[in-house]
C-alpha cells in the first residue's frame, strides 16, 4: 500500500477540460486503490482496475451516472454533448456495468416517467378500473399500487413506455469508494468531482497507514451500518426498530464517536415519541457530551429526582467548559442549573452560581444613520495614533490558527482522508482538542518565549493562502497582525486561545467587532476590543460569554451601544 512518501499528492482537474469530472473521479479511484486497497476485496480491486481501462467515453458516462441520484436511468434521456452516449452505453452494457432490462417497481416508473407518459401508457388499465385519467400523479400511483405490486422488466408493463431503462450494477462499490475517500457519506460526488479544486490551496498533510481512520474492512462495514441506521431515523422509521441494528462499540475512537452521535439522535427521537425507557438506554450508551444532560433532564421529567442526583454526582463539576473534554459551555451551564434545581427539590444545599463580573458598556450618539453601525463607530473612534480595525471573528482566531498550525494539521486517524481538506474532518467533534492536547500545549508554550511573534509572522509568510479553518486570509493583513502582536500582551493571547480550545466549534464566533490600538500608550492597555450594537440590537449569548470571560481575565473589552440622532440642519 502506498504511503505519503512514495506517491505524489493528486491535483484537481482544470474546468477547461470538458471531461474534468472524469479526471477528478480517476483521482478518487486512484487514491483509494493506493491508500485503502487492503480494505477492498480482490473482486472489488479488479472491478476498479477494470474501470480505469474502459474507453474514455465509457468511463466518463459511468462517472456521470454514478454522480446522479439513484441507480435507474432512462437511456433516451441521457444527453451529454461531450460524449457519444449511445456507444458509451453499449460499451458499459457489454462490460456488465449496466443492466439493460432491470426489474422495475411501480414507484420506479413514477420516478422515471412524466405524468403524461404514464397516463397514456396506463389508459386501458385506468378505463378497466373505472379511474379517470385526470388523477394527479401521487393519487394515480396510490390507486394503481394494489393492482401492480410486483416488479417487472419494462417490456412487461402495460402500454408502450419509452425505453430502455438501464441500471447501475456497481453503485455499492462506488459508495464504498466515496466513503473511504471523503471519510463520510454526507459529501456527494459533486463536492469533489464537479468542482475546480485549483482555486484553493491545501496544506500537505502526510498520509500513512497509521493515520487512517479505517484500519480494517470491518470499520468500513460498521460505518455503513451506522449510516443506514441514521438514514432510517431521518426517514421516520421508529427508533425502537433501529435500536437493535446499532452495532456495538468497535474500539475505533473515530468510528465510536459517530456511534455516540447516532445514539444521541436515537434517544432524542425516542423521547419525542414517548418511549422514555429507550431514550434513557440510548443516552446511557452514548458517550456524546450532550447525552449526560439529556439523560438527566429526562429523569427529572419522570420524577426520578434521586436517580438523577446520583447520576449527576458521578459527573465532574466544571466552570462552563474549563477543560478540553469536549463539554461545551452551554452543556456545562445546563448541568450547573440542573444541579441547583435538583438540590432544591431534595432539600439539599445548592451550590451558588458563579459570580459574574460587570461588562463595561457605553453609549455613543452619532448623526445618521450612515451605513453599518460597526463602520460608523470605527470612523468616529479612529485616530492616527489610535487606529481602529474591524476584525470580529477573524483576528484572534487567525492568530491562533497561525500559532497552532502544526497542531491543527497533525495527521491523526480520522482527521484527513485525502489531499483536499480545508480543515481536519474531526474539527467539530467534541474530542478535537483532547486528541491534540500535547500539540496544542507545545504551540501555546511558544507564547511564553520571545519568539512567538516571529513564529506567527513566519507562518503567515510560509503558509499564505493555504486553507486553514481559523485563518481568513482575505480579512487579515500582515500589517494588522504586526500591530496586534505589538499591542496585545502574550498573556491575553494565551487566555483567549485557551478559551477557544475549550469549545472550538462554539467559541470561534462571538468575538467583538472592533479593535482599537493605542501603540504609544505605555501606562495602560495598548488595545481594546469593542462590540458594537445598533438600535434595537442586543448581545447574543455567545457574545456575552466572551465578554464575561474577558472581564474575568482582565482583557480590555466593552460594548458600545450606538444611537443615531438627526444631524443638525445648516442655518
Amino acid at each position: 500500500m502506498a504511503t505519503a512518501s512514495d506517491t505524489l499528492a493528486p491535483r484537481g482537474a482544470d474546468l477547461a477540460n470538458p471531461l474534468y469530472y472524469l479526471e477528478n473521479m480517476e483521482t478518487v479511484v486512484g487514491w483509494v486503490l493506493a491508500h485503502h486497497g487492503d480494505l477492498l476485496t480482490p473482486a472489488e480491486r479488479r472491478r476498479l482496475d477494470a474501470f480505469r481501462v474502459l474507453p474514455e467515453p465509457a468511463r466518463a458516462l459511468l462517472t456521470r451516472l454514478v454522480m446522479r441520484t439513484g441507480e435507474l436511468f432512462r437511456a433516451d434521456k441521457l444527453a451529454y454533448p461531450e460524449l457519444p452516449v449511445a456507444d458509451a452505453l453499449a460499451c458499459l452494457a457489454d462490460g456488465g456495468w449496466l443492466r439493460t432490462d432491470p426489474e422495475l417497481a411501480l414507484a420506479d416508473l413514477f420516478r422515471l416517467y412524466t405524468l403524461a407518459e404514464l397516463r397514456q401508457a396506463f389508459a386501458p388499465l385506468l378505463a378497466s378500473l373505472g379511474l379517470p385519467r385526470s388523477l394527479p400523479k401521487r393519487e394515480l400511483q396510490a390507486r394503481l399500487s394494489p393492482e401492480m405490486s410486483v416488479p417487472n422488466p419494462l417490456k412487461r408493463w402495460p402500454g408502450a413506455l419509452p425505453g430502455p431503462v438501464v441500471q447501475l450494477t456497481d453503485m455499492a462499490l462506488f459508495e464504498r469508494v466515496r466513503l473511504m475517500f471523503f471519510g463520510n457519506l454526507r459529501q456527494g460526488w459533486a463536492d469533489f468531482v464537479l468542482v475546480e479544486l485549483g482555486h484553493q490551496q491545501y496544506e500537505r498533510v502526510p498520509f500513512t497507514p497509521a493515520s487512517r481512520a479505517f484500519q480494517c474492512r470491518d470499520h468500513v462495514d460498521r460505518y455503513l451500518v451506522l449510516h443506514q441506521c441514521r438514514e432510517q431515523l431521518d426517514a421516520g422509521v421508529e427508533p425502537g426498530a433501529v435500536w437493535p441494528q446499532v452495532p456495538e462499540a468497535s474500539g475505533n475512537p473515530w468510528l465510536d464517536r459517530r456511534r455516540d452521535r447516532l445514539l444521541l439522535e436515537l434517544g432524542r427521537l425516542a423521547d419525542r415519541g414517548g418511549d422514555r425507557d429507550l431514550a434513557l438506554r440510548a443516552y446511557a450508551a452514548s458517550g456524546h457530551p450532550e447525552a449526560h444532560l439529556k439523560r438527566l433532564r429526562l429523569l427529572e421529567r419522570d420524577g426520578r429526582i434521586e436517580d438523577a442526583w446520583r447520576l449527576l454526582a458521578t459527573l465532574p463539576e466544571s466552570d462552563a467548559g474549563d477543560d478540553p473534554s469536549g463539554q461545551g459551555e452551554a452543556e456545562a451551564e445546563g448541568l450547573a442549573r440542573l444541579r441547583r434545581r435538583l438540590a432544591r427539590k431534595l432539600n439539599l444545599p445548592a451550590p451558588p452560581p458563579a459570580p459574574r463580573p460587570t461588562i463595561r458598556e457605553w453609549t455613543l450618539n452619532l448623526p445618521g444613520p450612515t451605513g453599518p453601525v460597526e463602520a460608523a463607530v470605527a470612523r468616529h473612534l479612529h485616530r492616527d495614533d489610535a487606529p481602529v480595525a474591524y476584525v470580529e471573528n477573524c483576528l484572534i482566531p487567525g492568530l491562533f490558527g497561525l500559532l497552532c498550525w502544526p497542531a491543527v494539521f497533525e495527521p491523526l486517524p480520522g482527521a484527513f482522508f485525502h489531499p483536499f481538506h480545508a480543515a481536519p474532518a474531526d474539527l467539530a467533534w467534541p474530542d478535537f482538542v483532547a486528541r491534540r492536547q500535547a500539540g496544542f500545549a507545545t504551540c501555546l508554550a511558544r507564547l511564553r518565549t520571545d519568539d512567538y511573534r516571529t513564529d506567527i509572522l513566519d507562518t503567515w509568510d510560509a503558509k499564505y493562502g493555504l486553507a486553514n479553518p481559523f485563518v481568513a486570509w482575505s480579512e487579515l493583513s500582515r500589517p494588522l497582525l504586526e500591530r496586534a502582536l505589538a499591542c496585545i500582551p502574550a498573556g491575553h493571547l494565551e487566555a483567549m486561545f485557551r478559551r477557544l480550545l475549550q469549545d472550538v466549534r462554539g467559541h470561534r464566533s462571538g468575538f467583538p467587532d472592533l479593535i482599537r490600538f493605542r501603540p504609544a500608550d505605555r501606562s495602560g492597555s495598548r488595545y481594546e476590543l469593542i462590540e458594537v450594537k445598533g438600535p434595537g440590537d442586543r448581545l447574543q449569548d455567545h457574545q456575552r460569554r466572551w465578554l464575561v470571560y474577558f472581564a474575568h481575565q482582565g482583557i480590555p473589552a466593552s460594548v458600545c451601544y450606538l444611537r443615531w440622532h438627526a444631524p443638525e440642519s445648516a442655518p
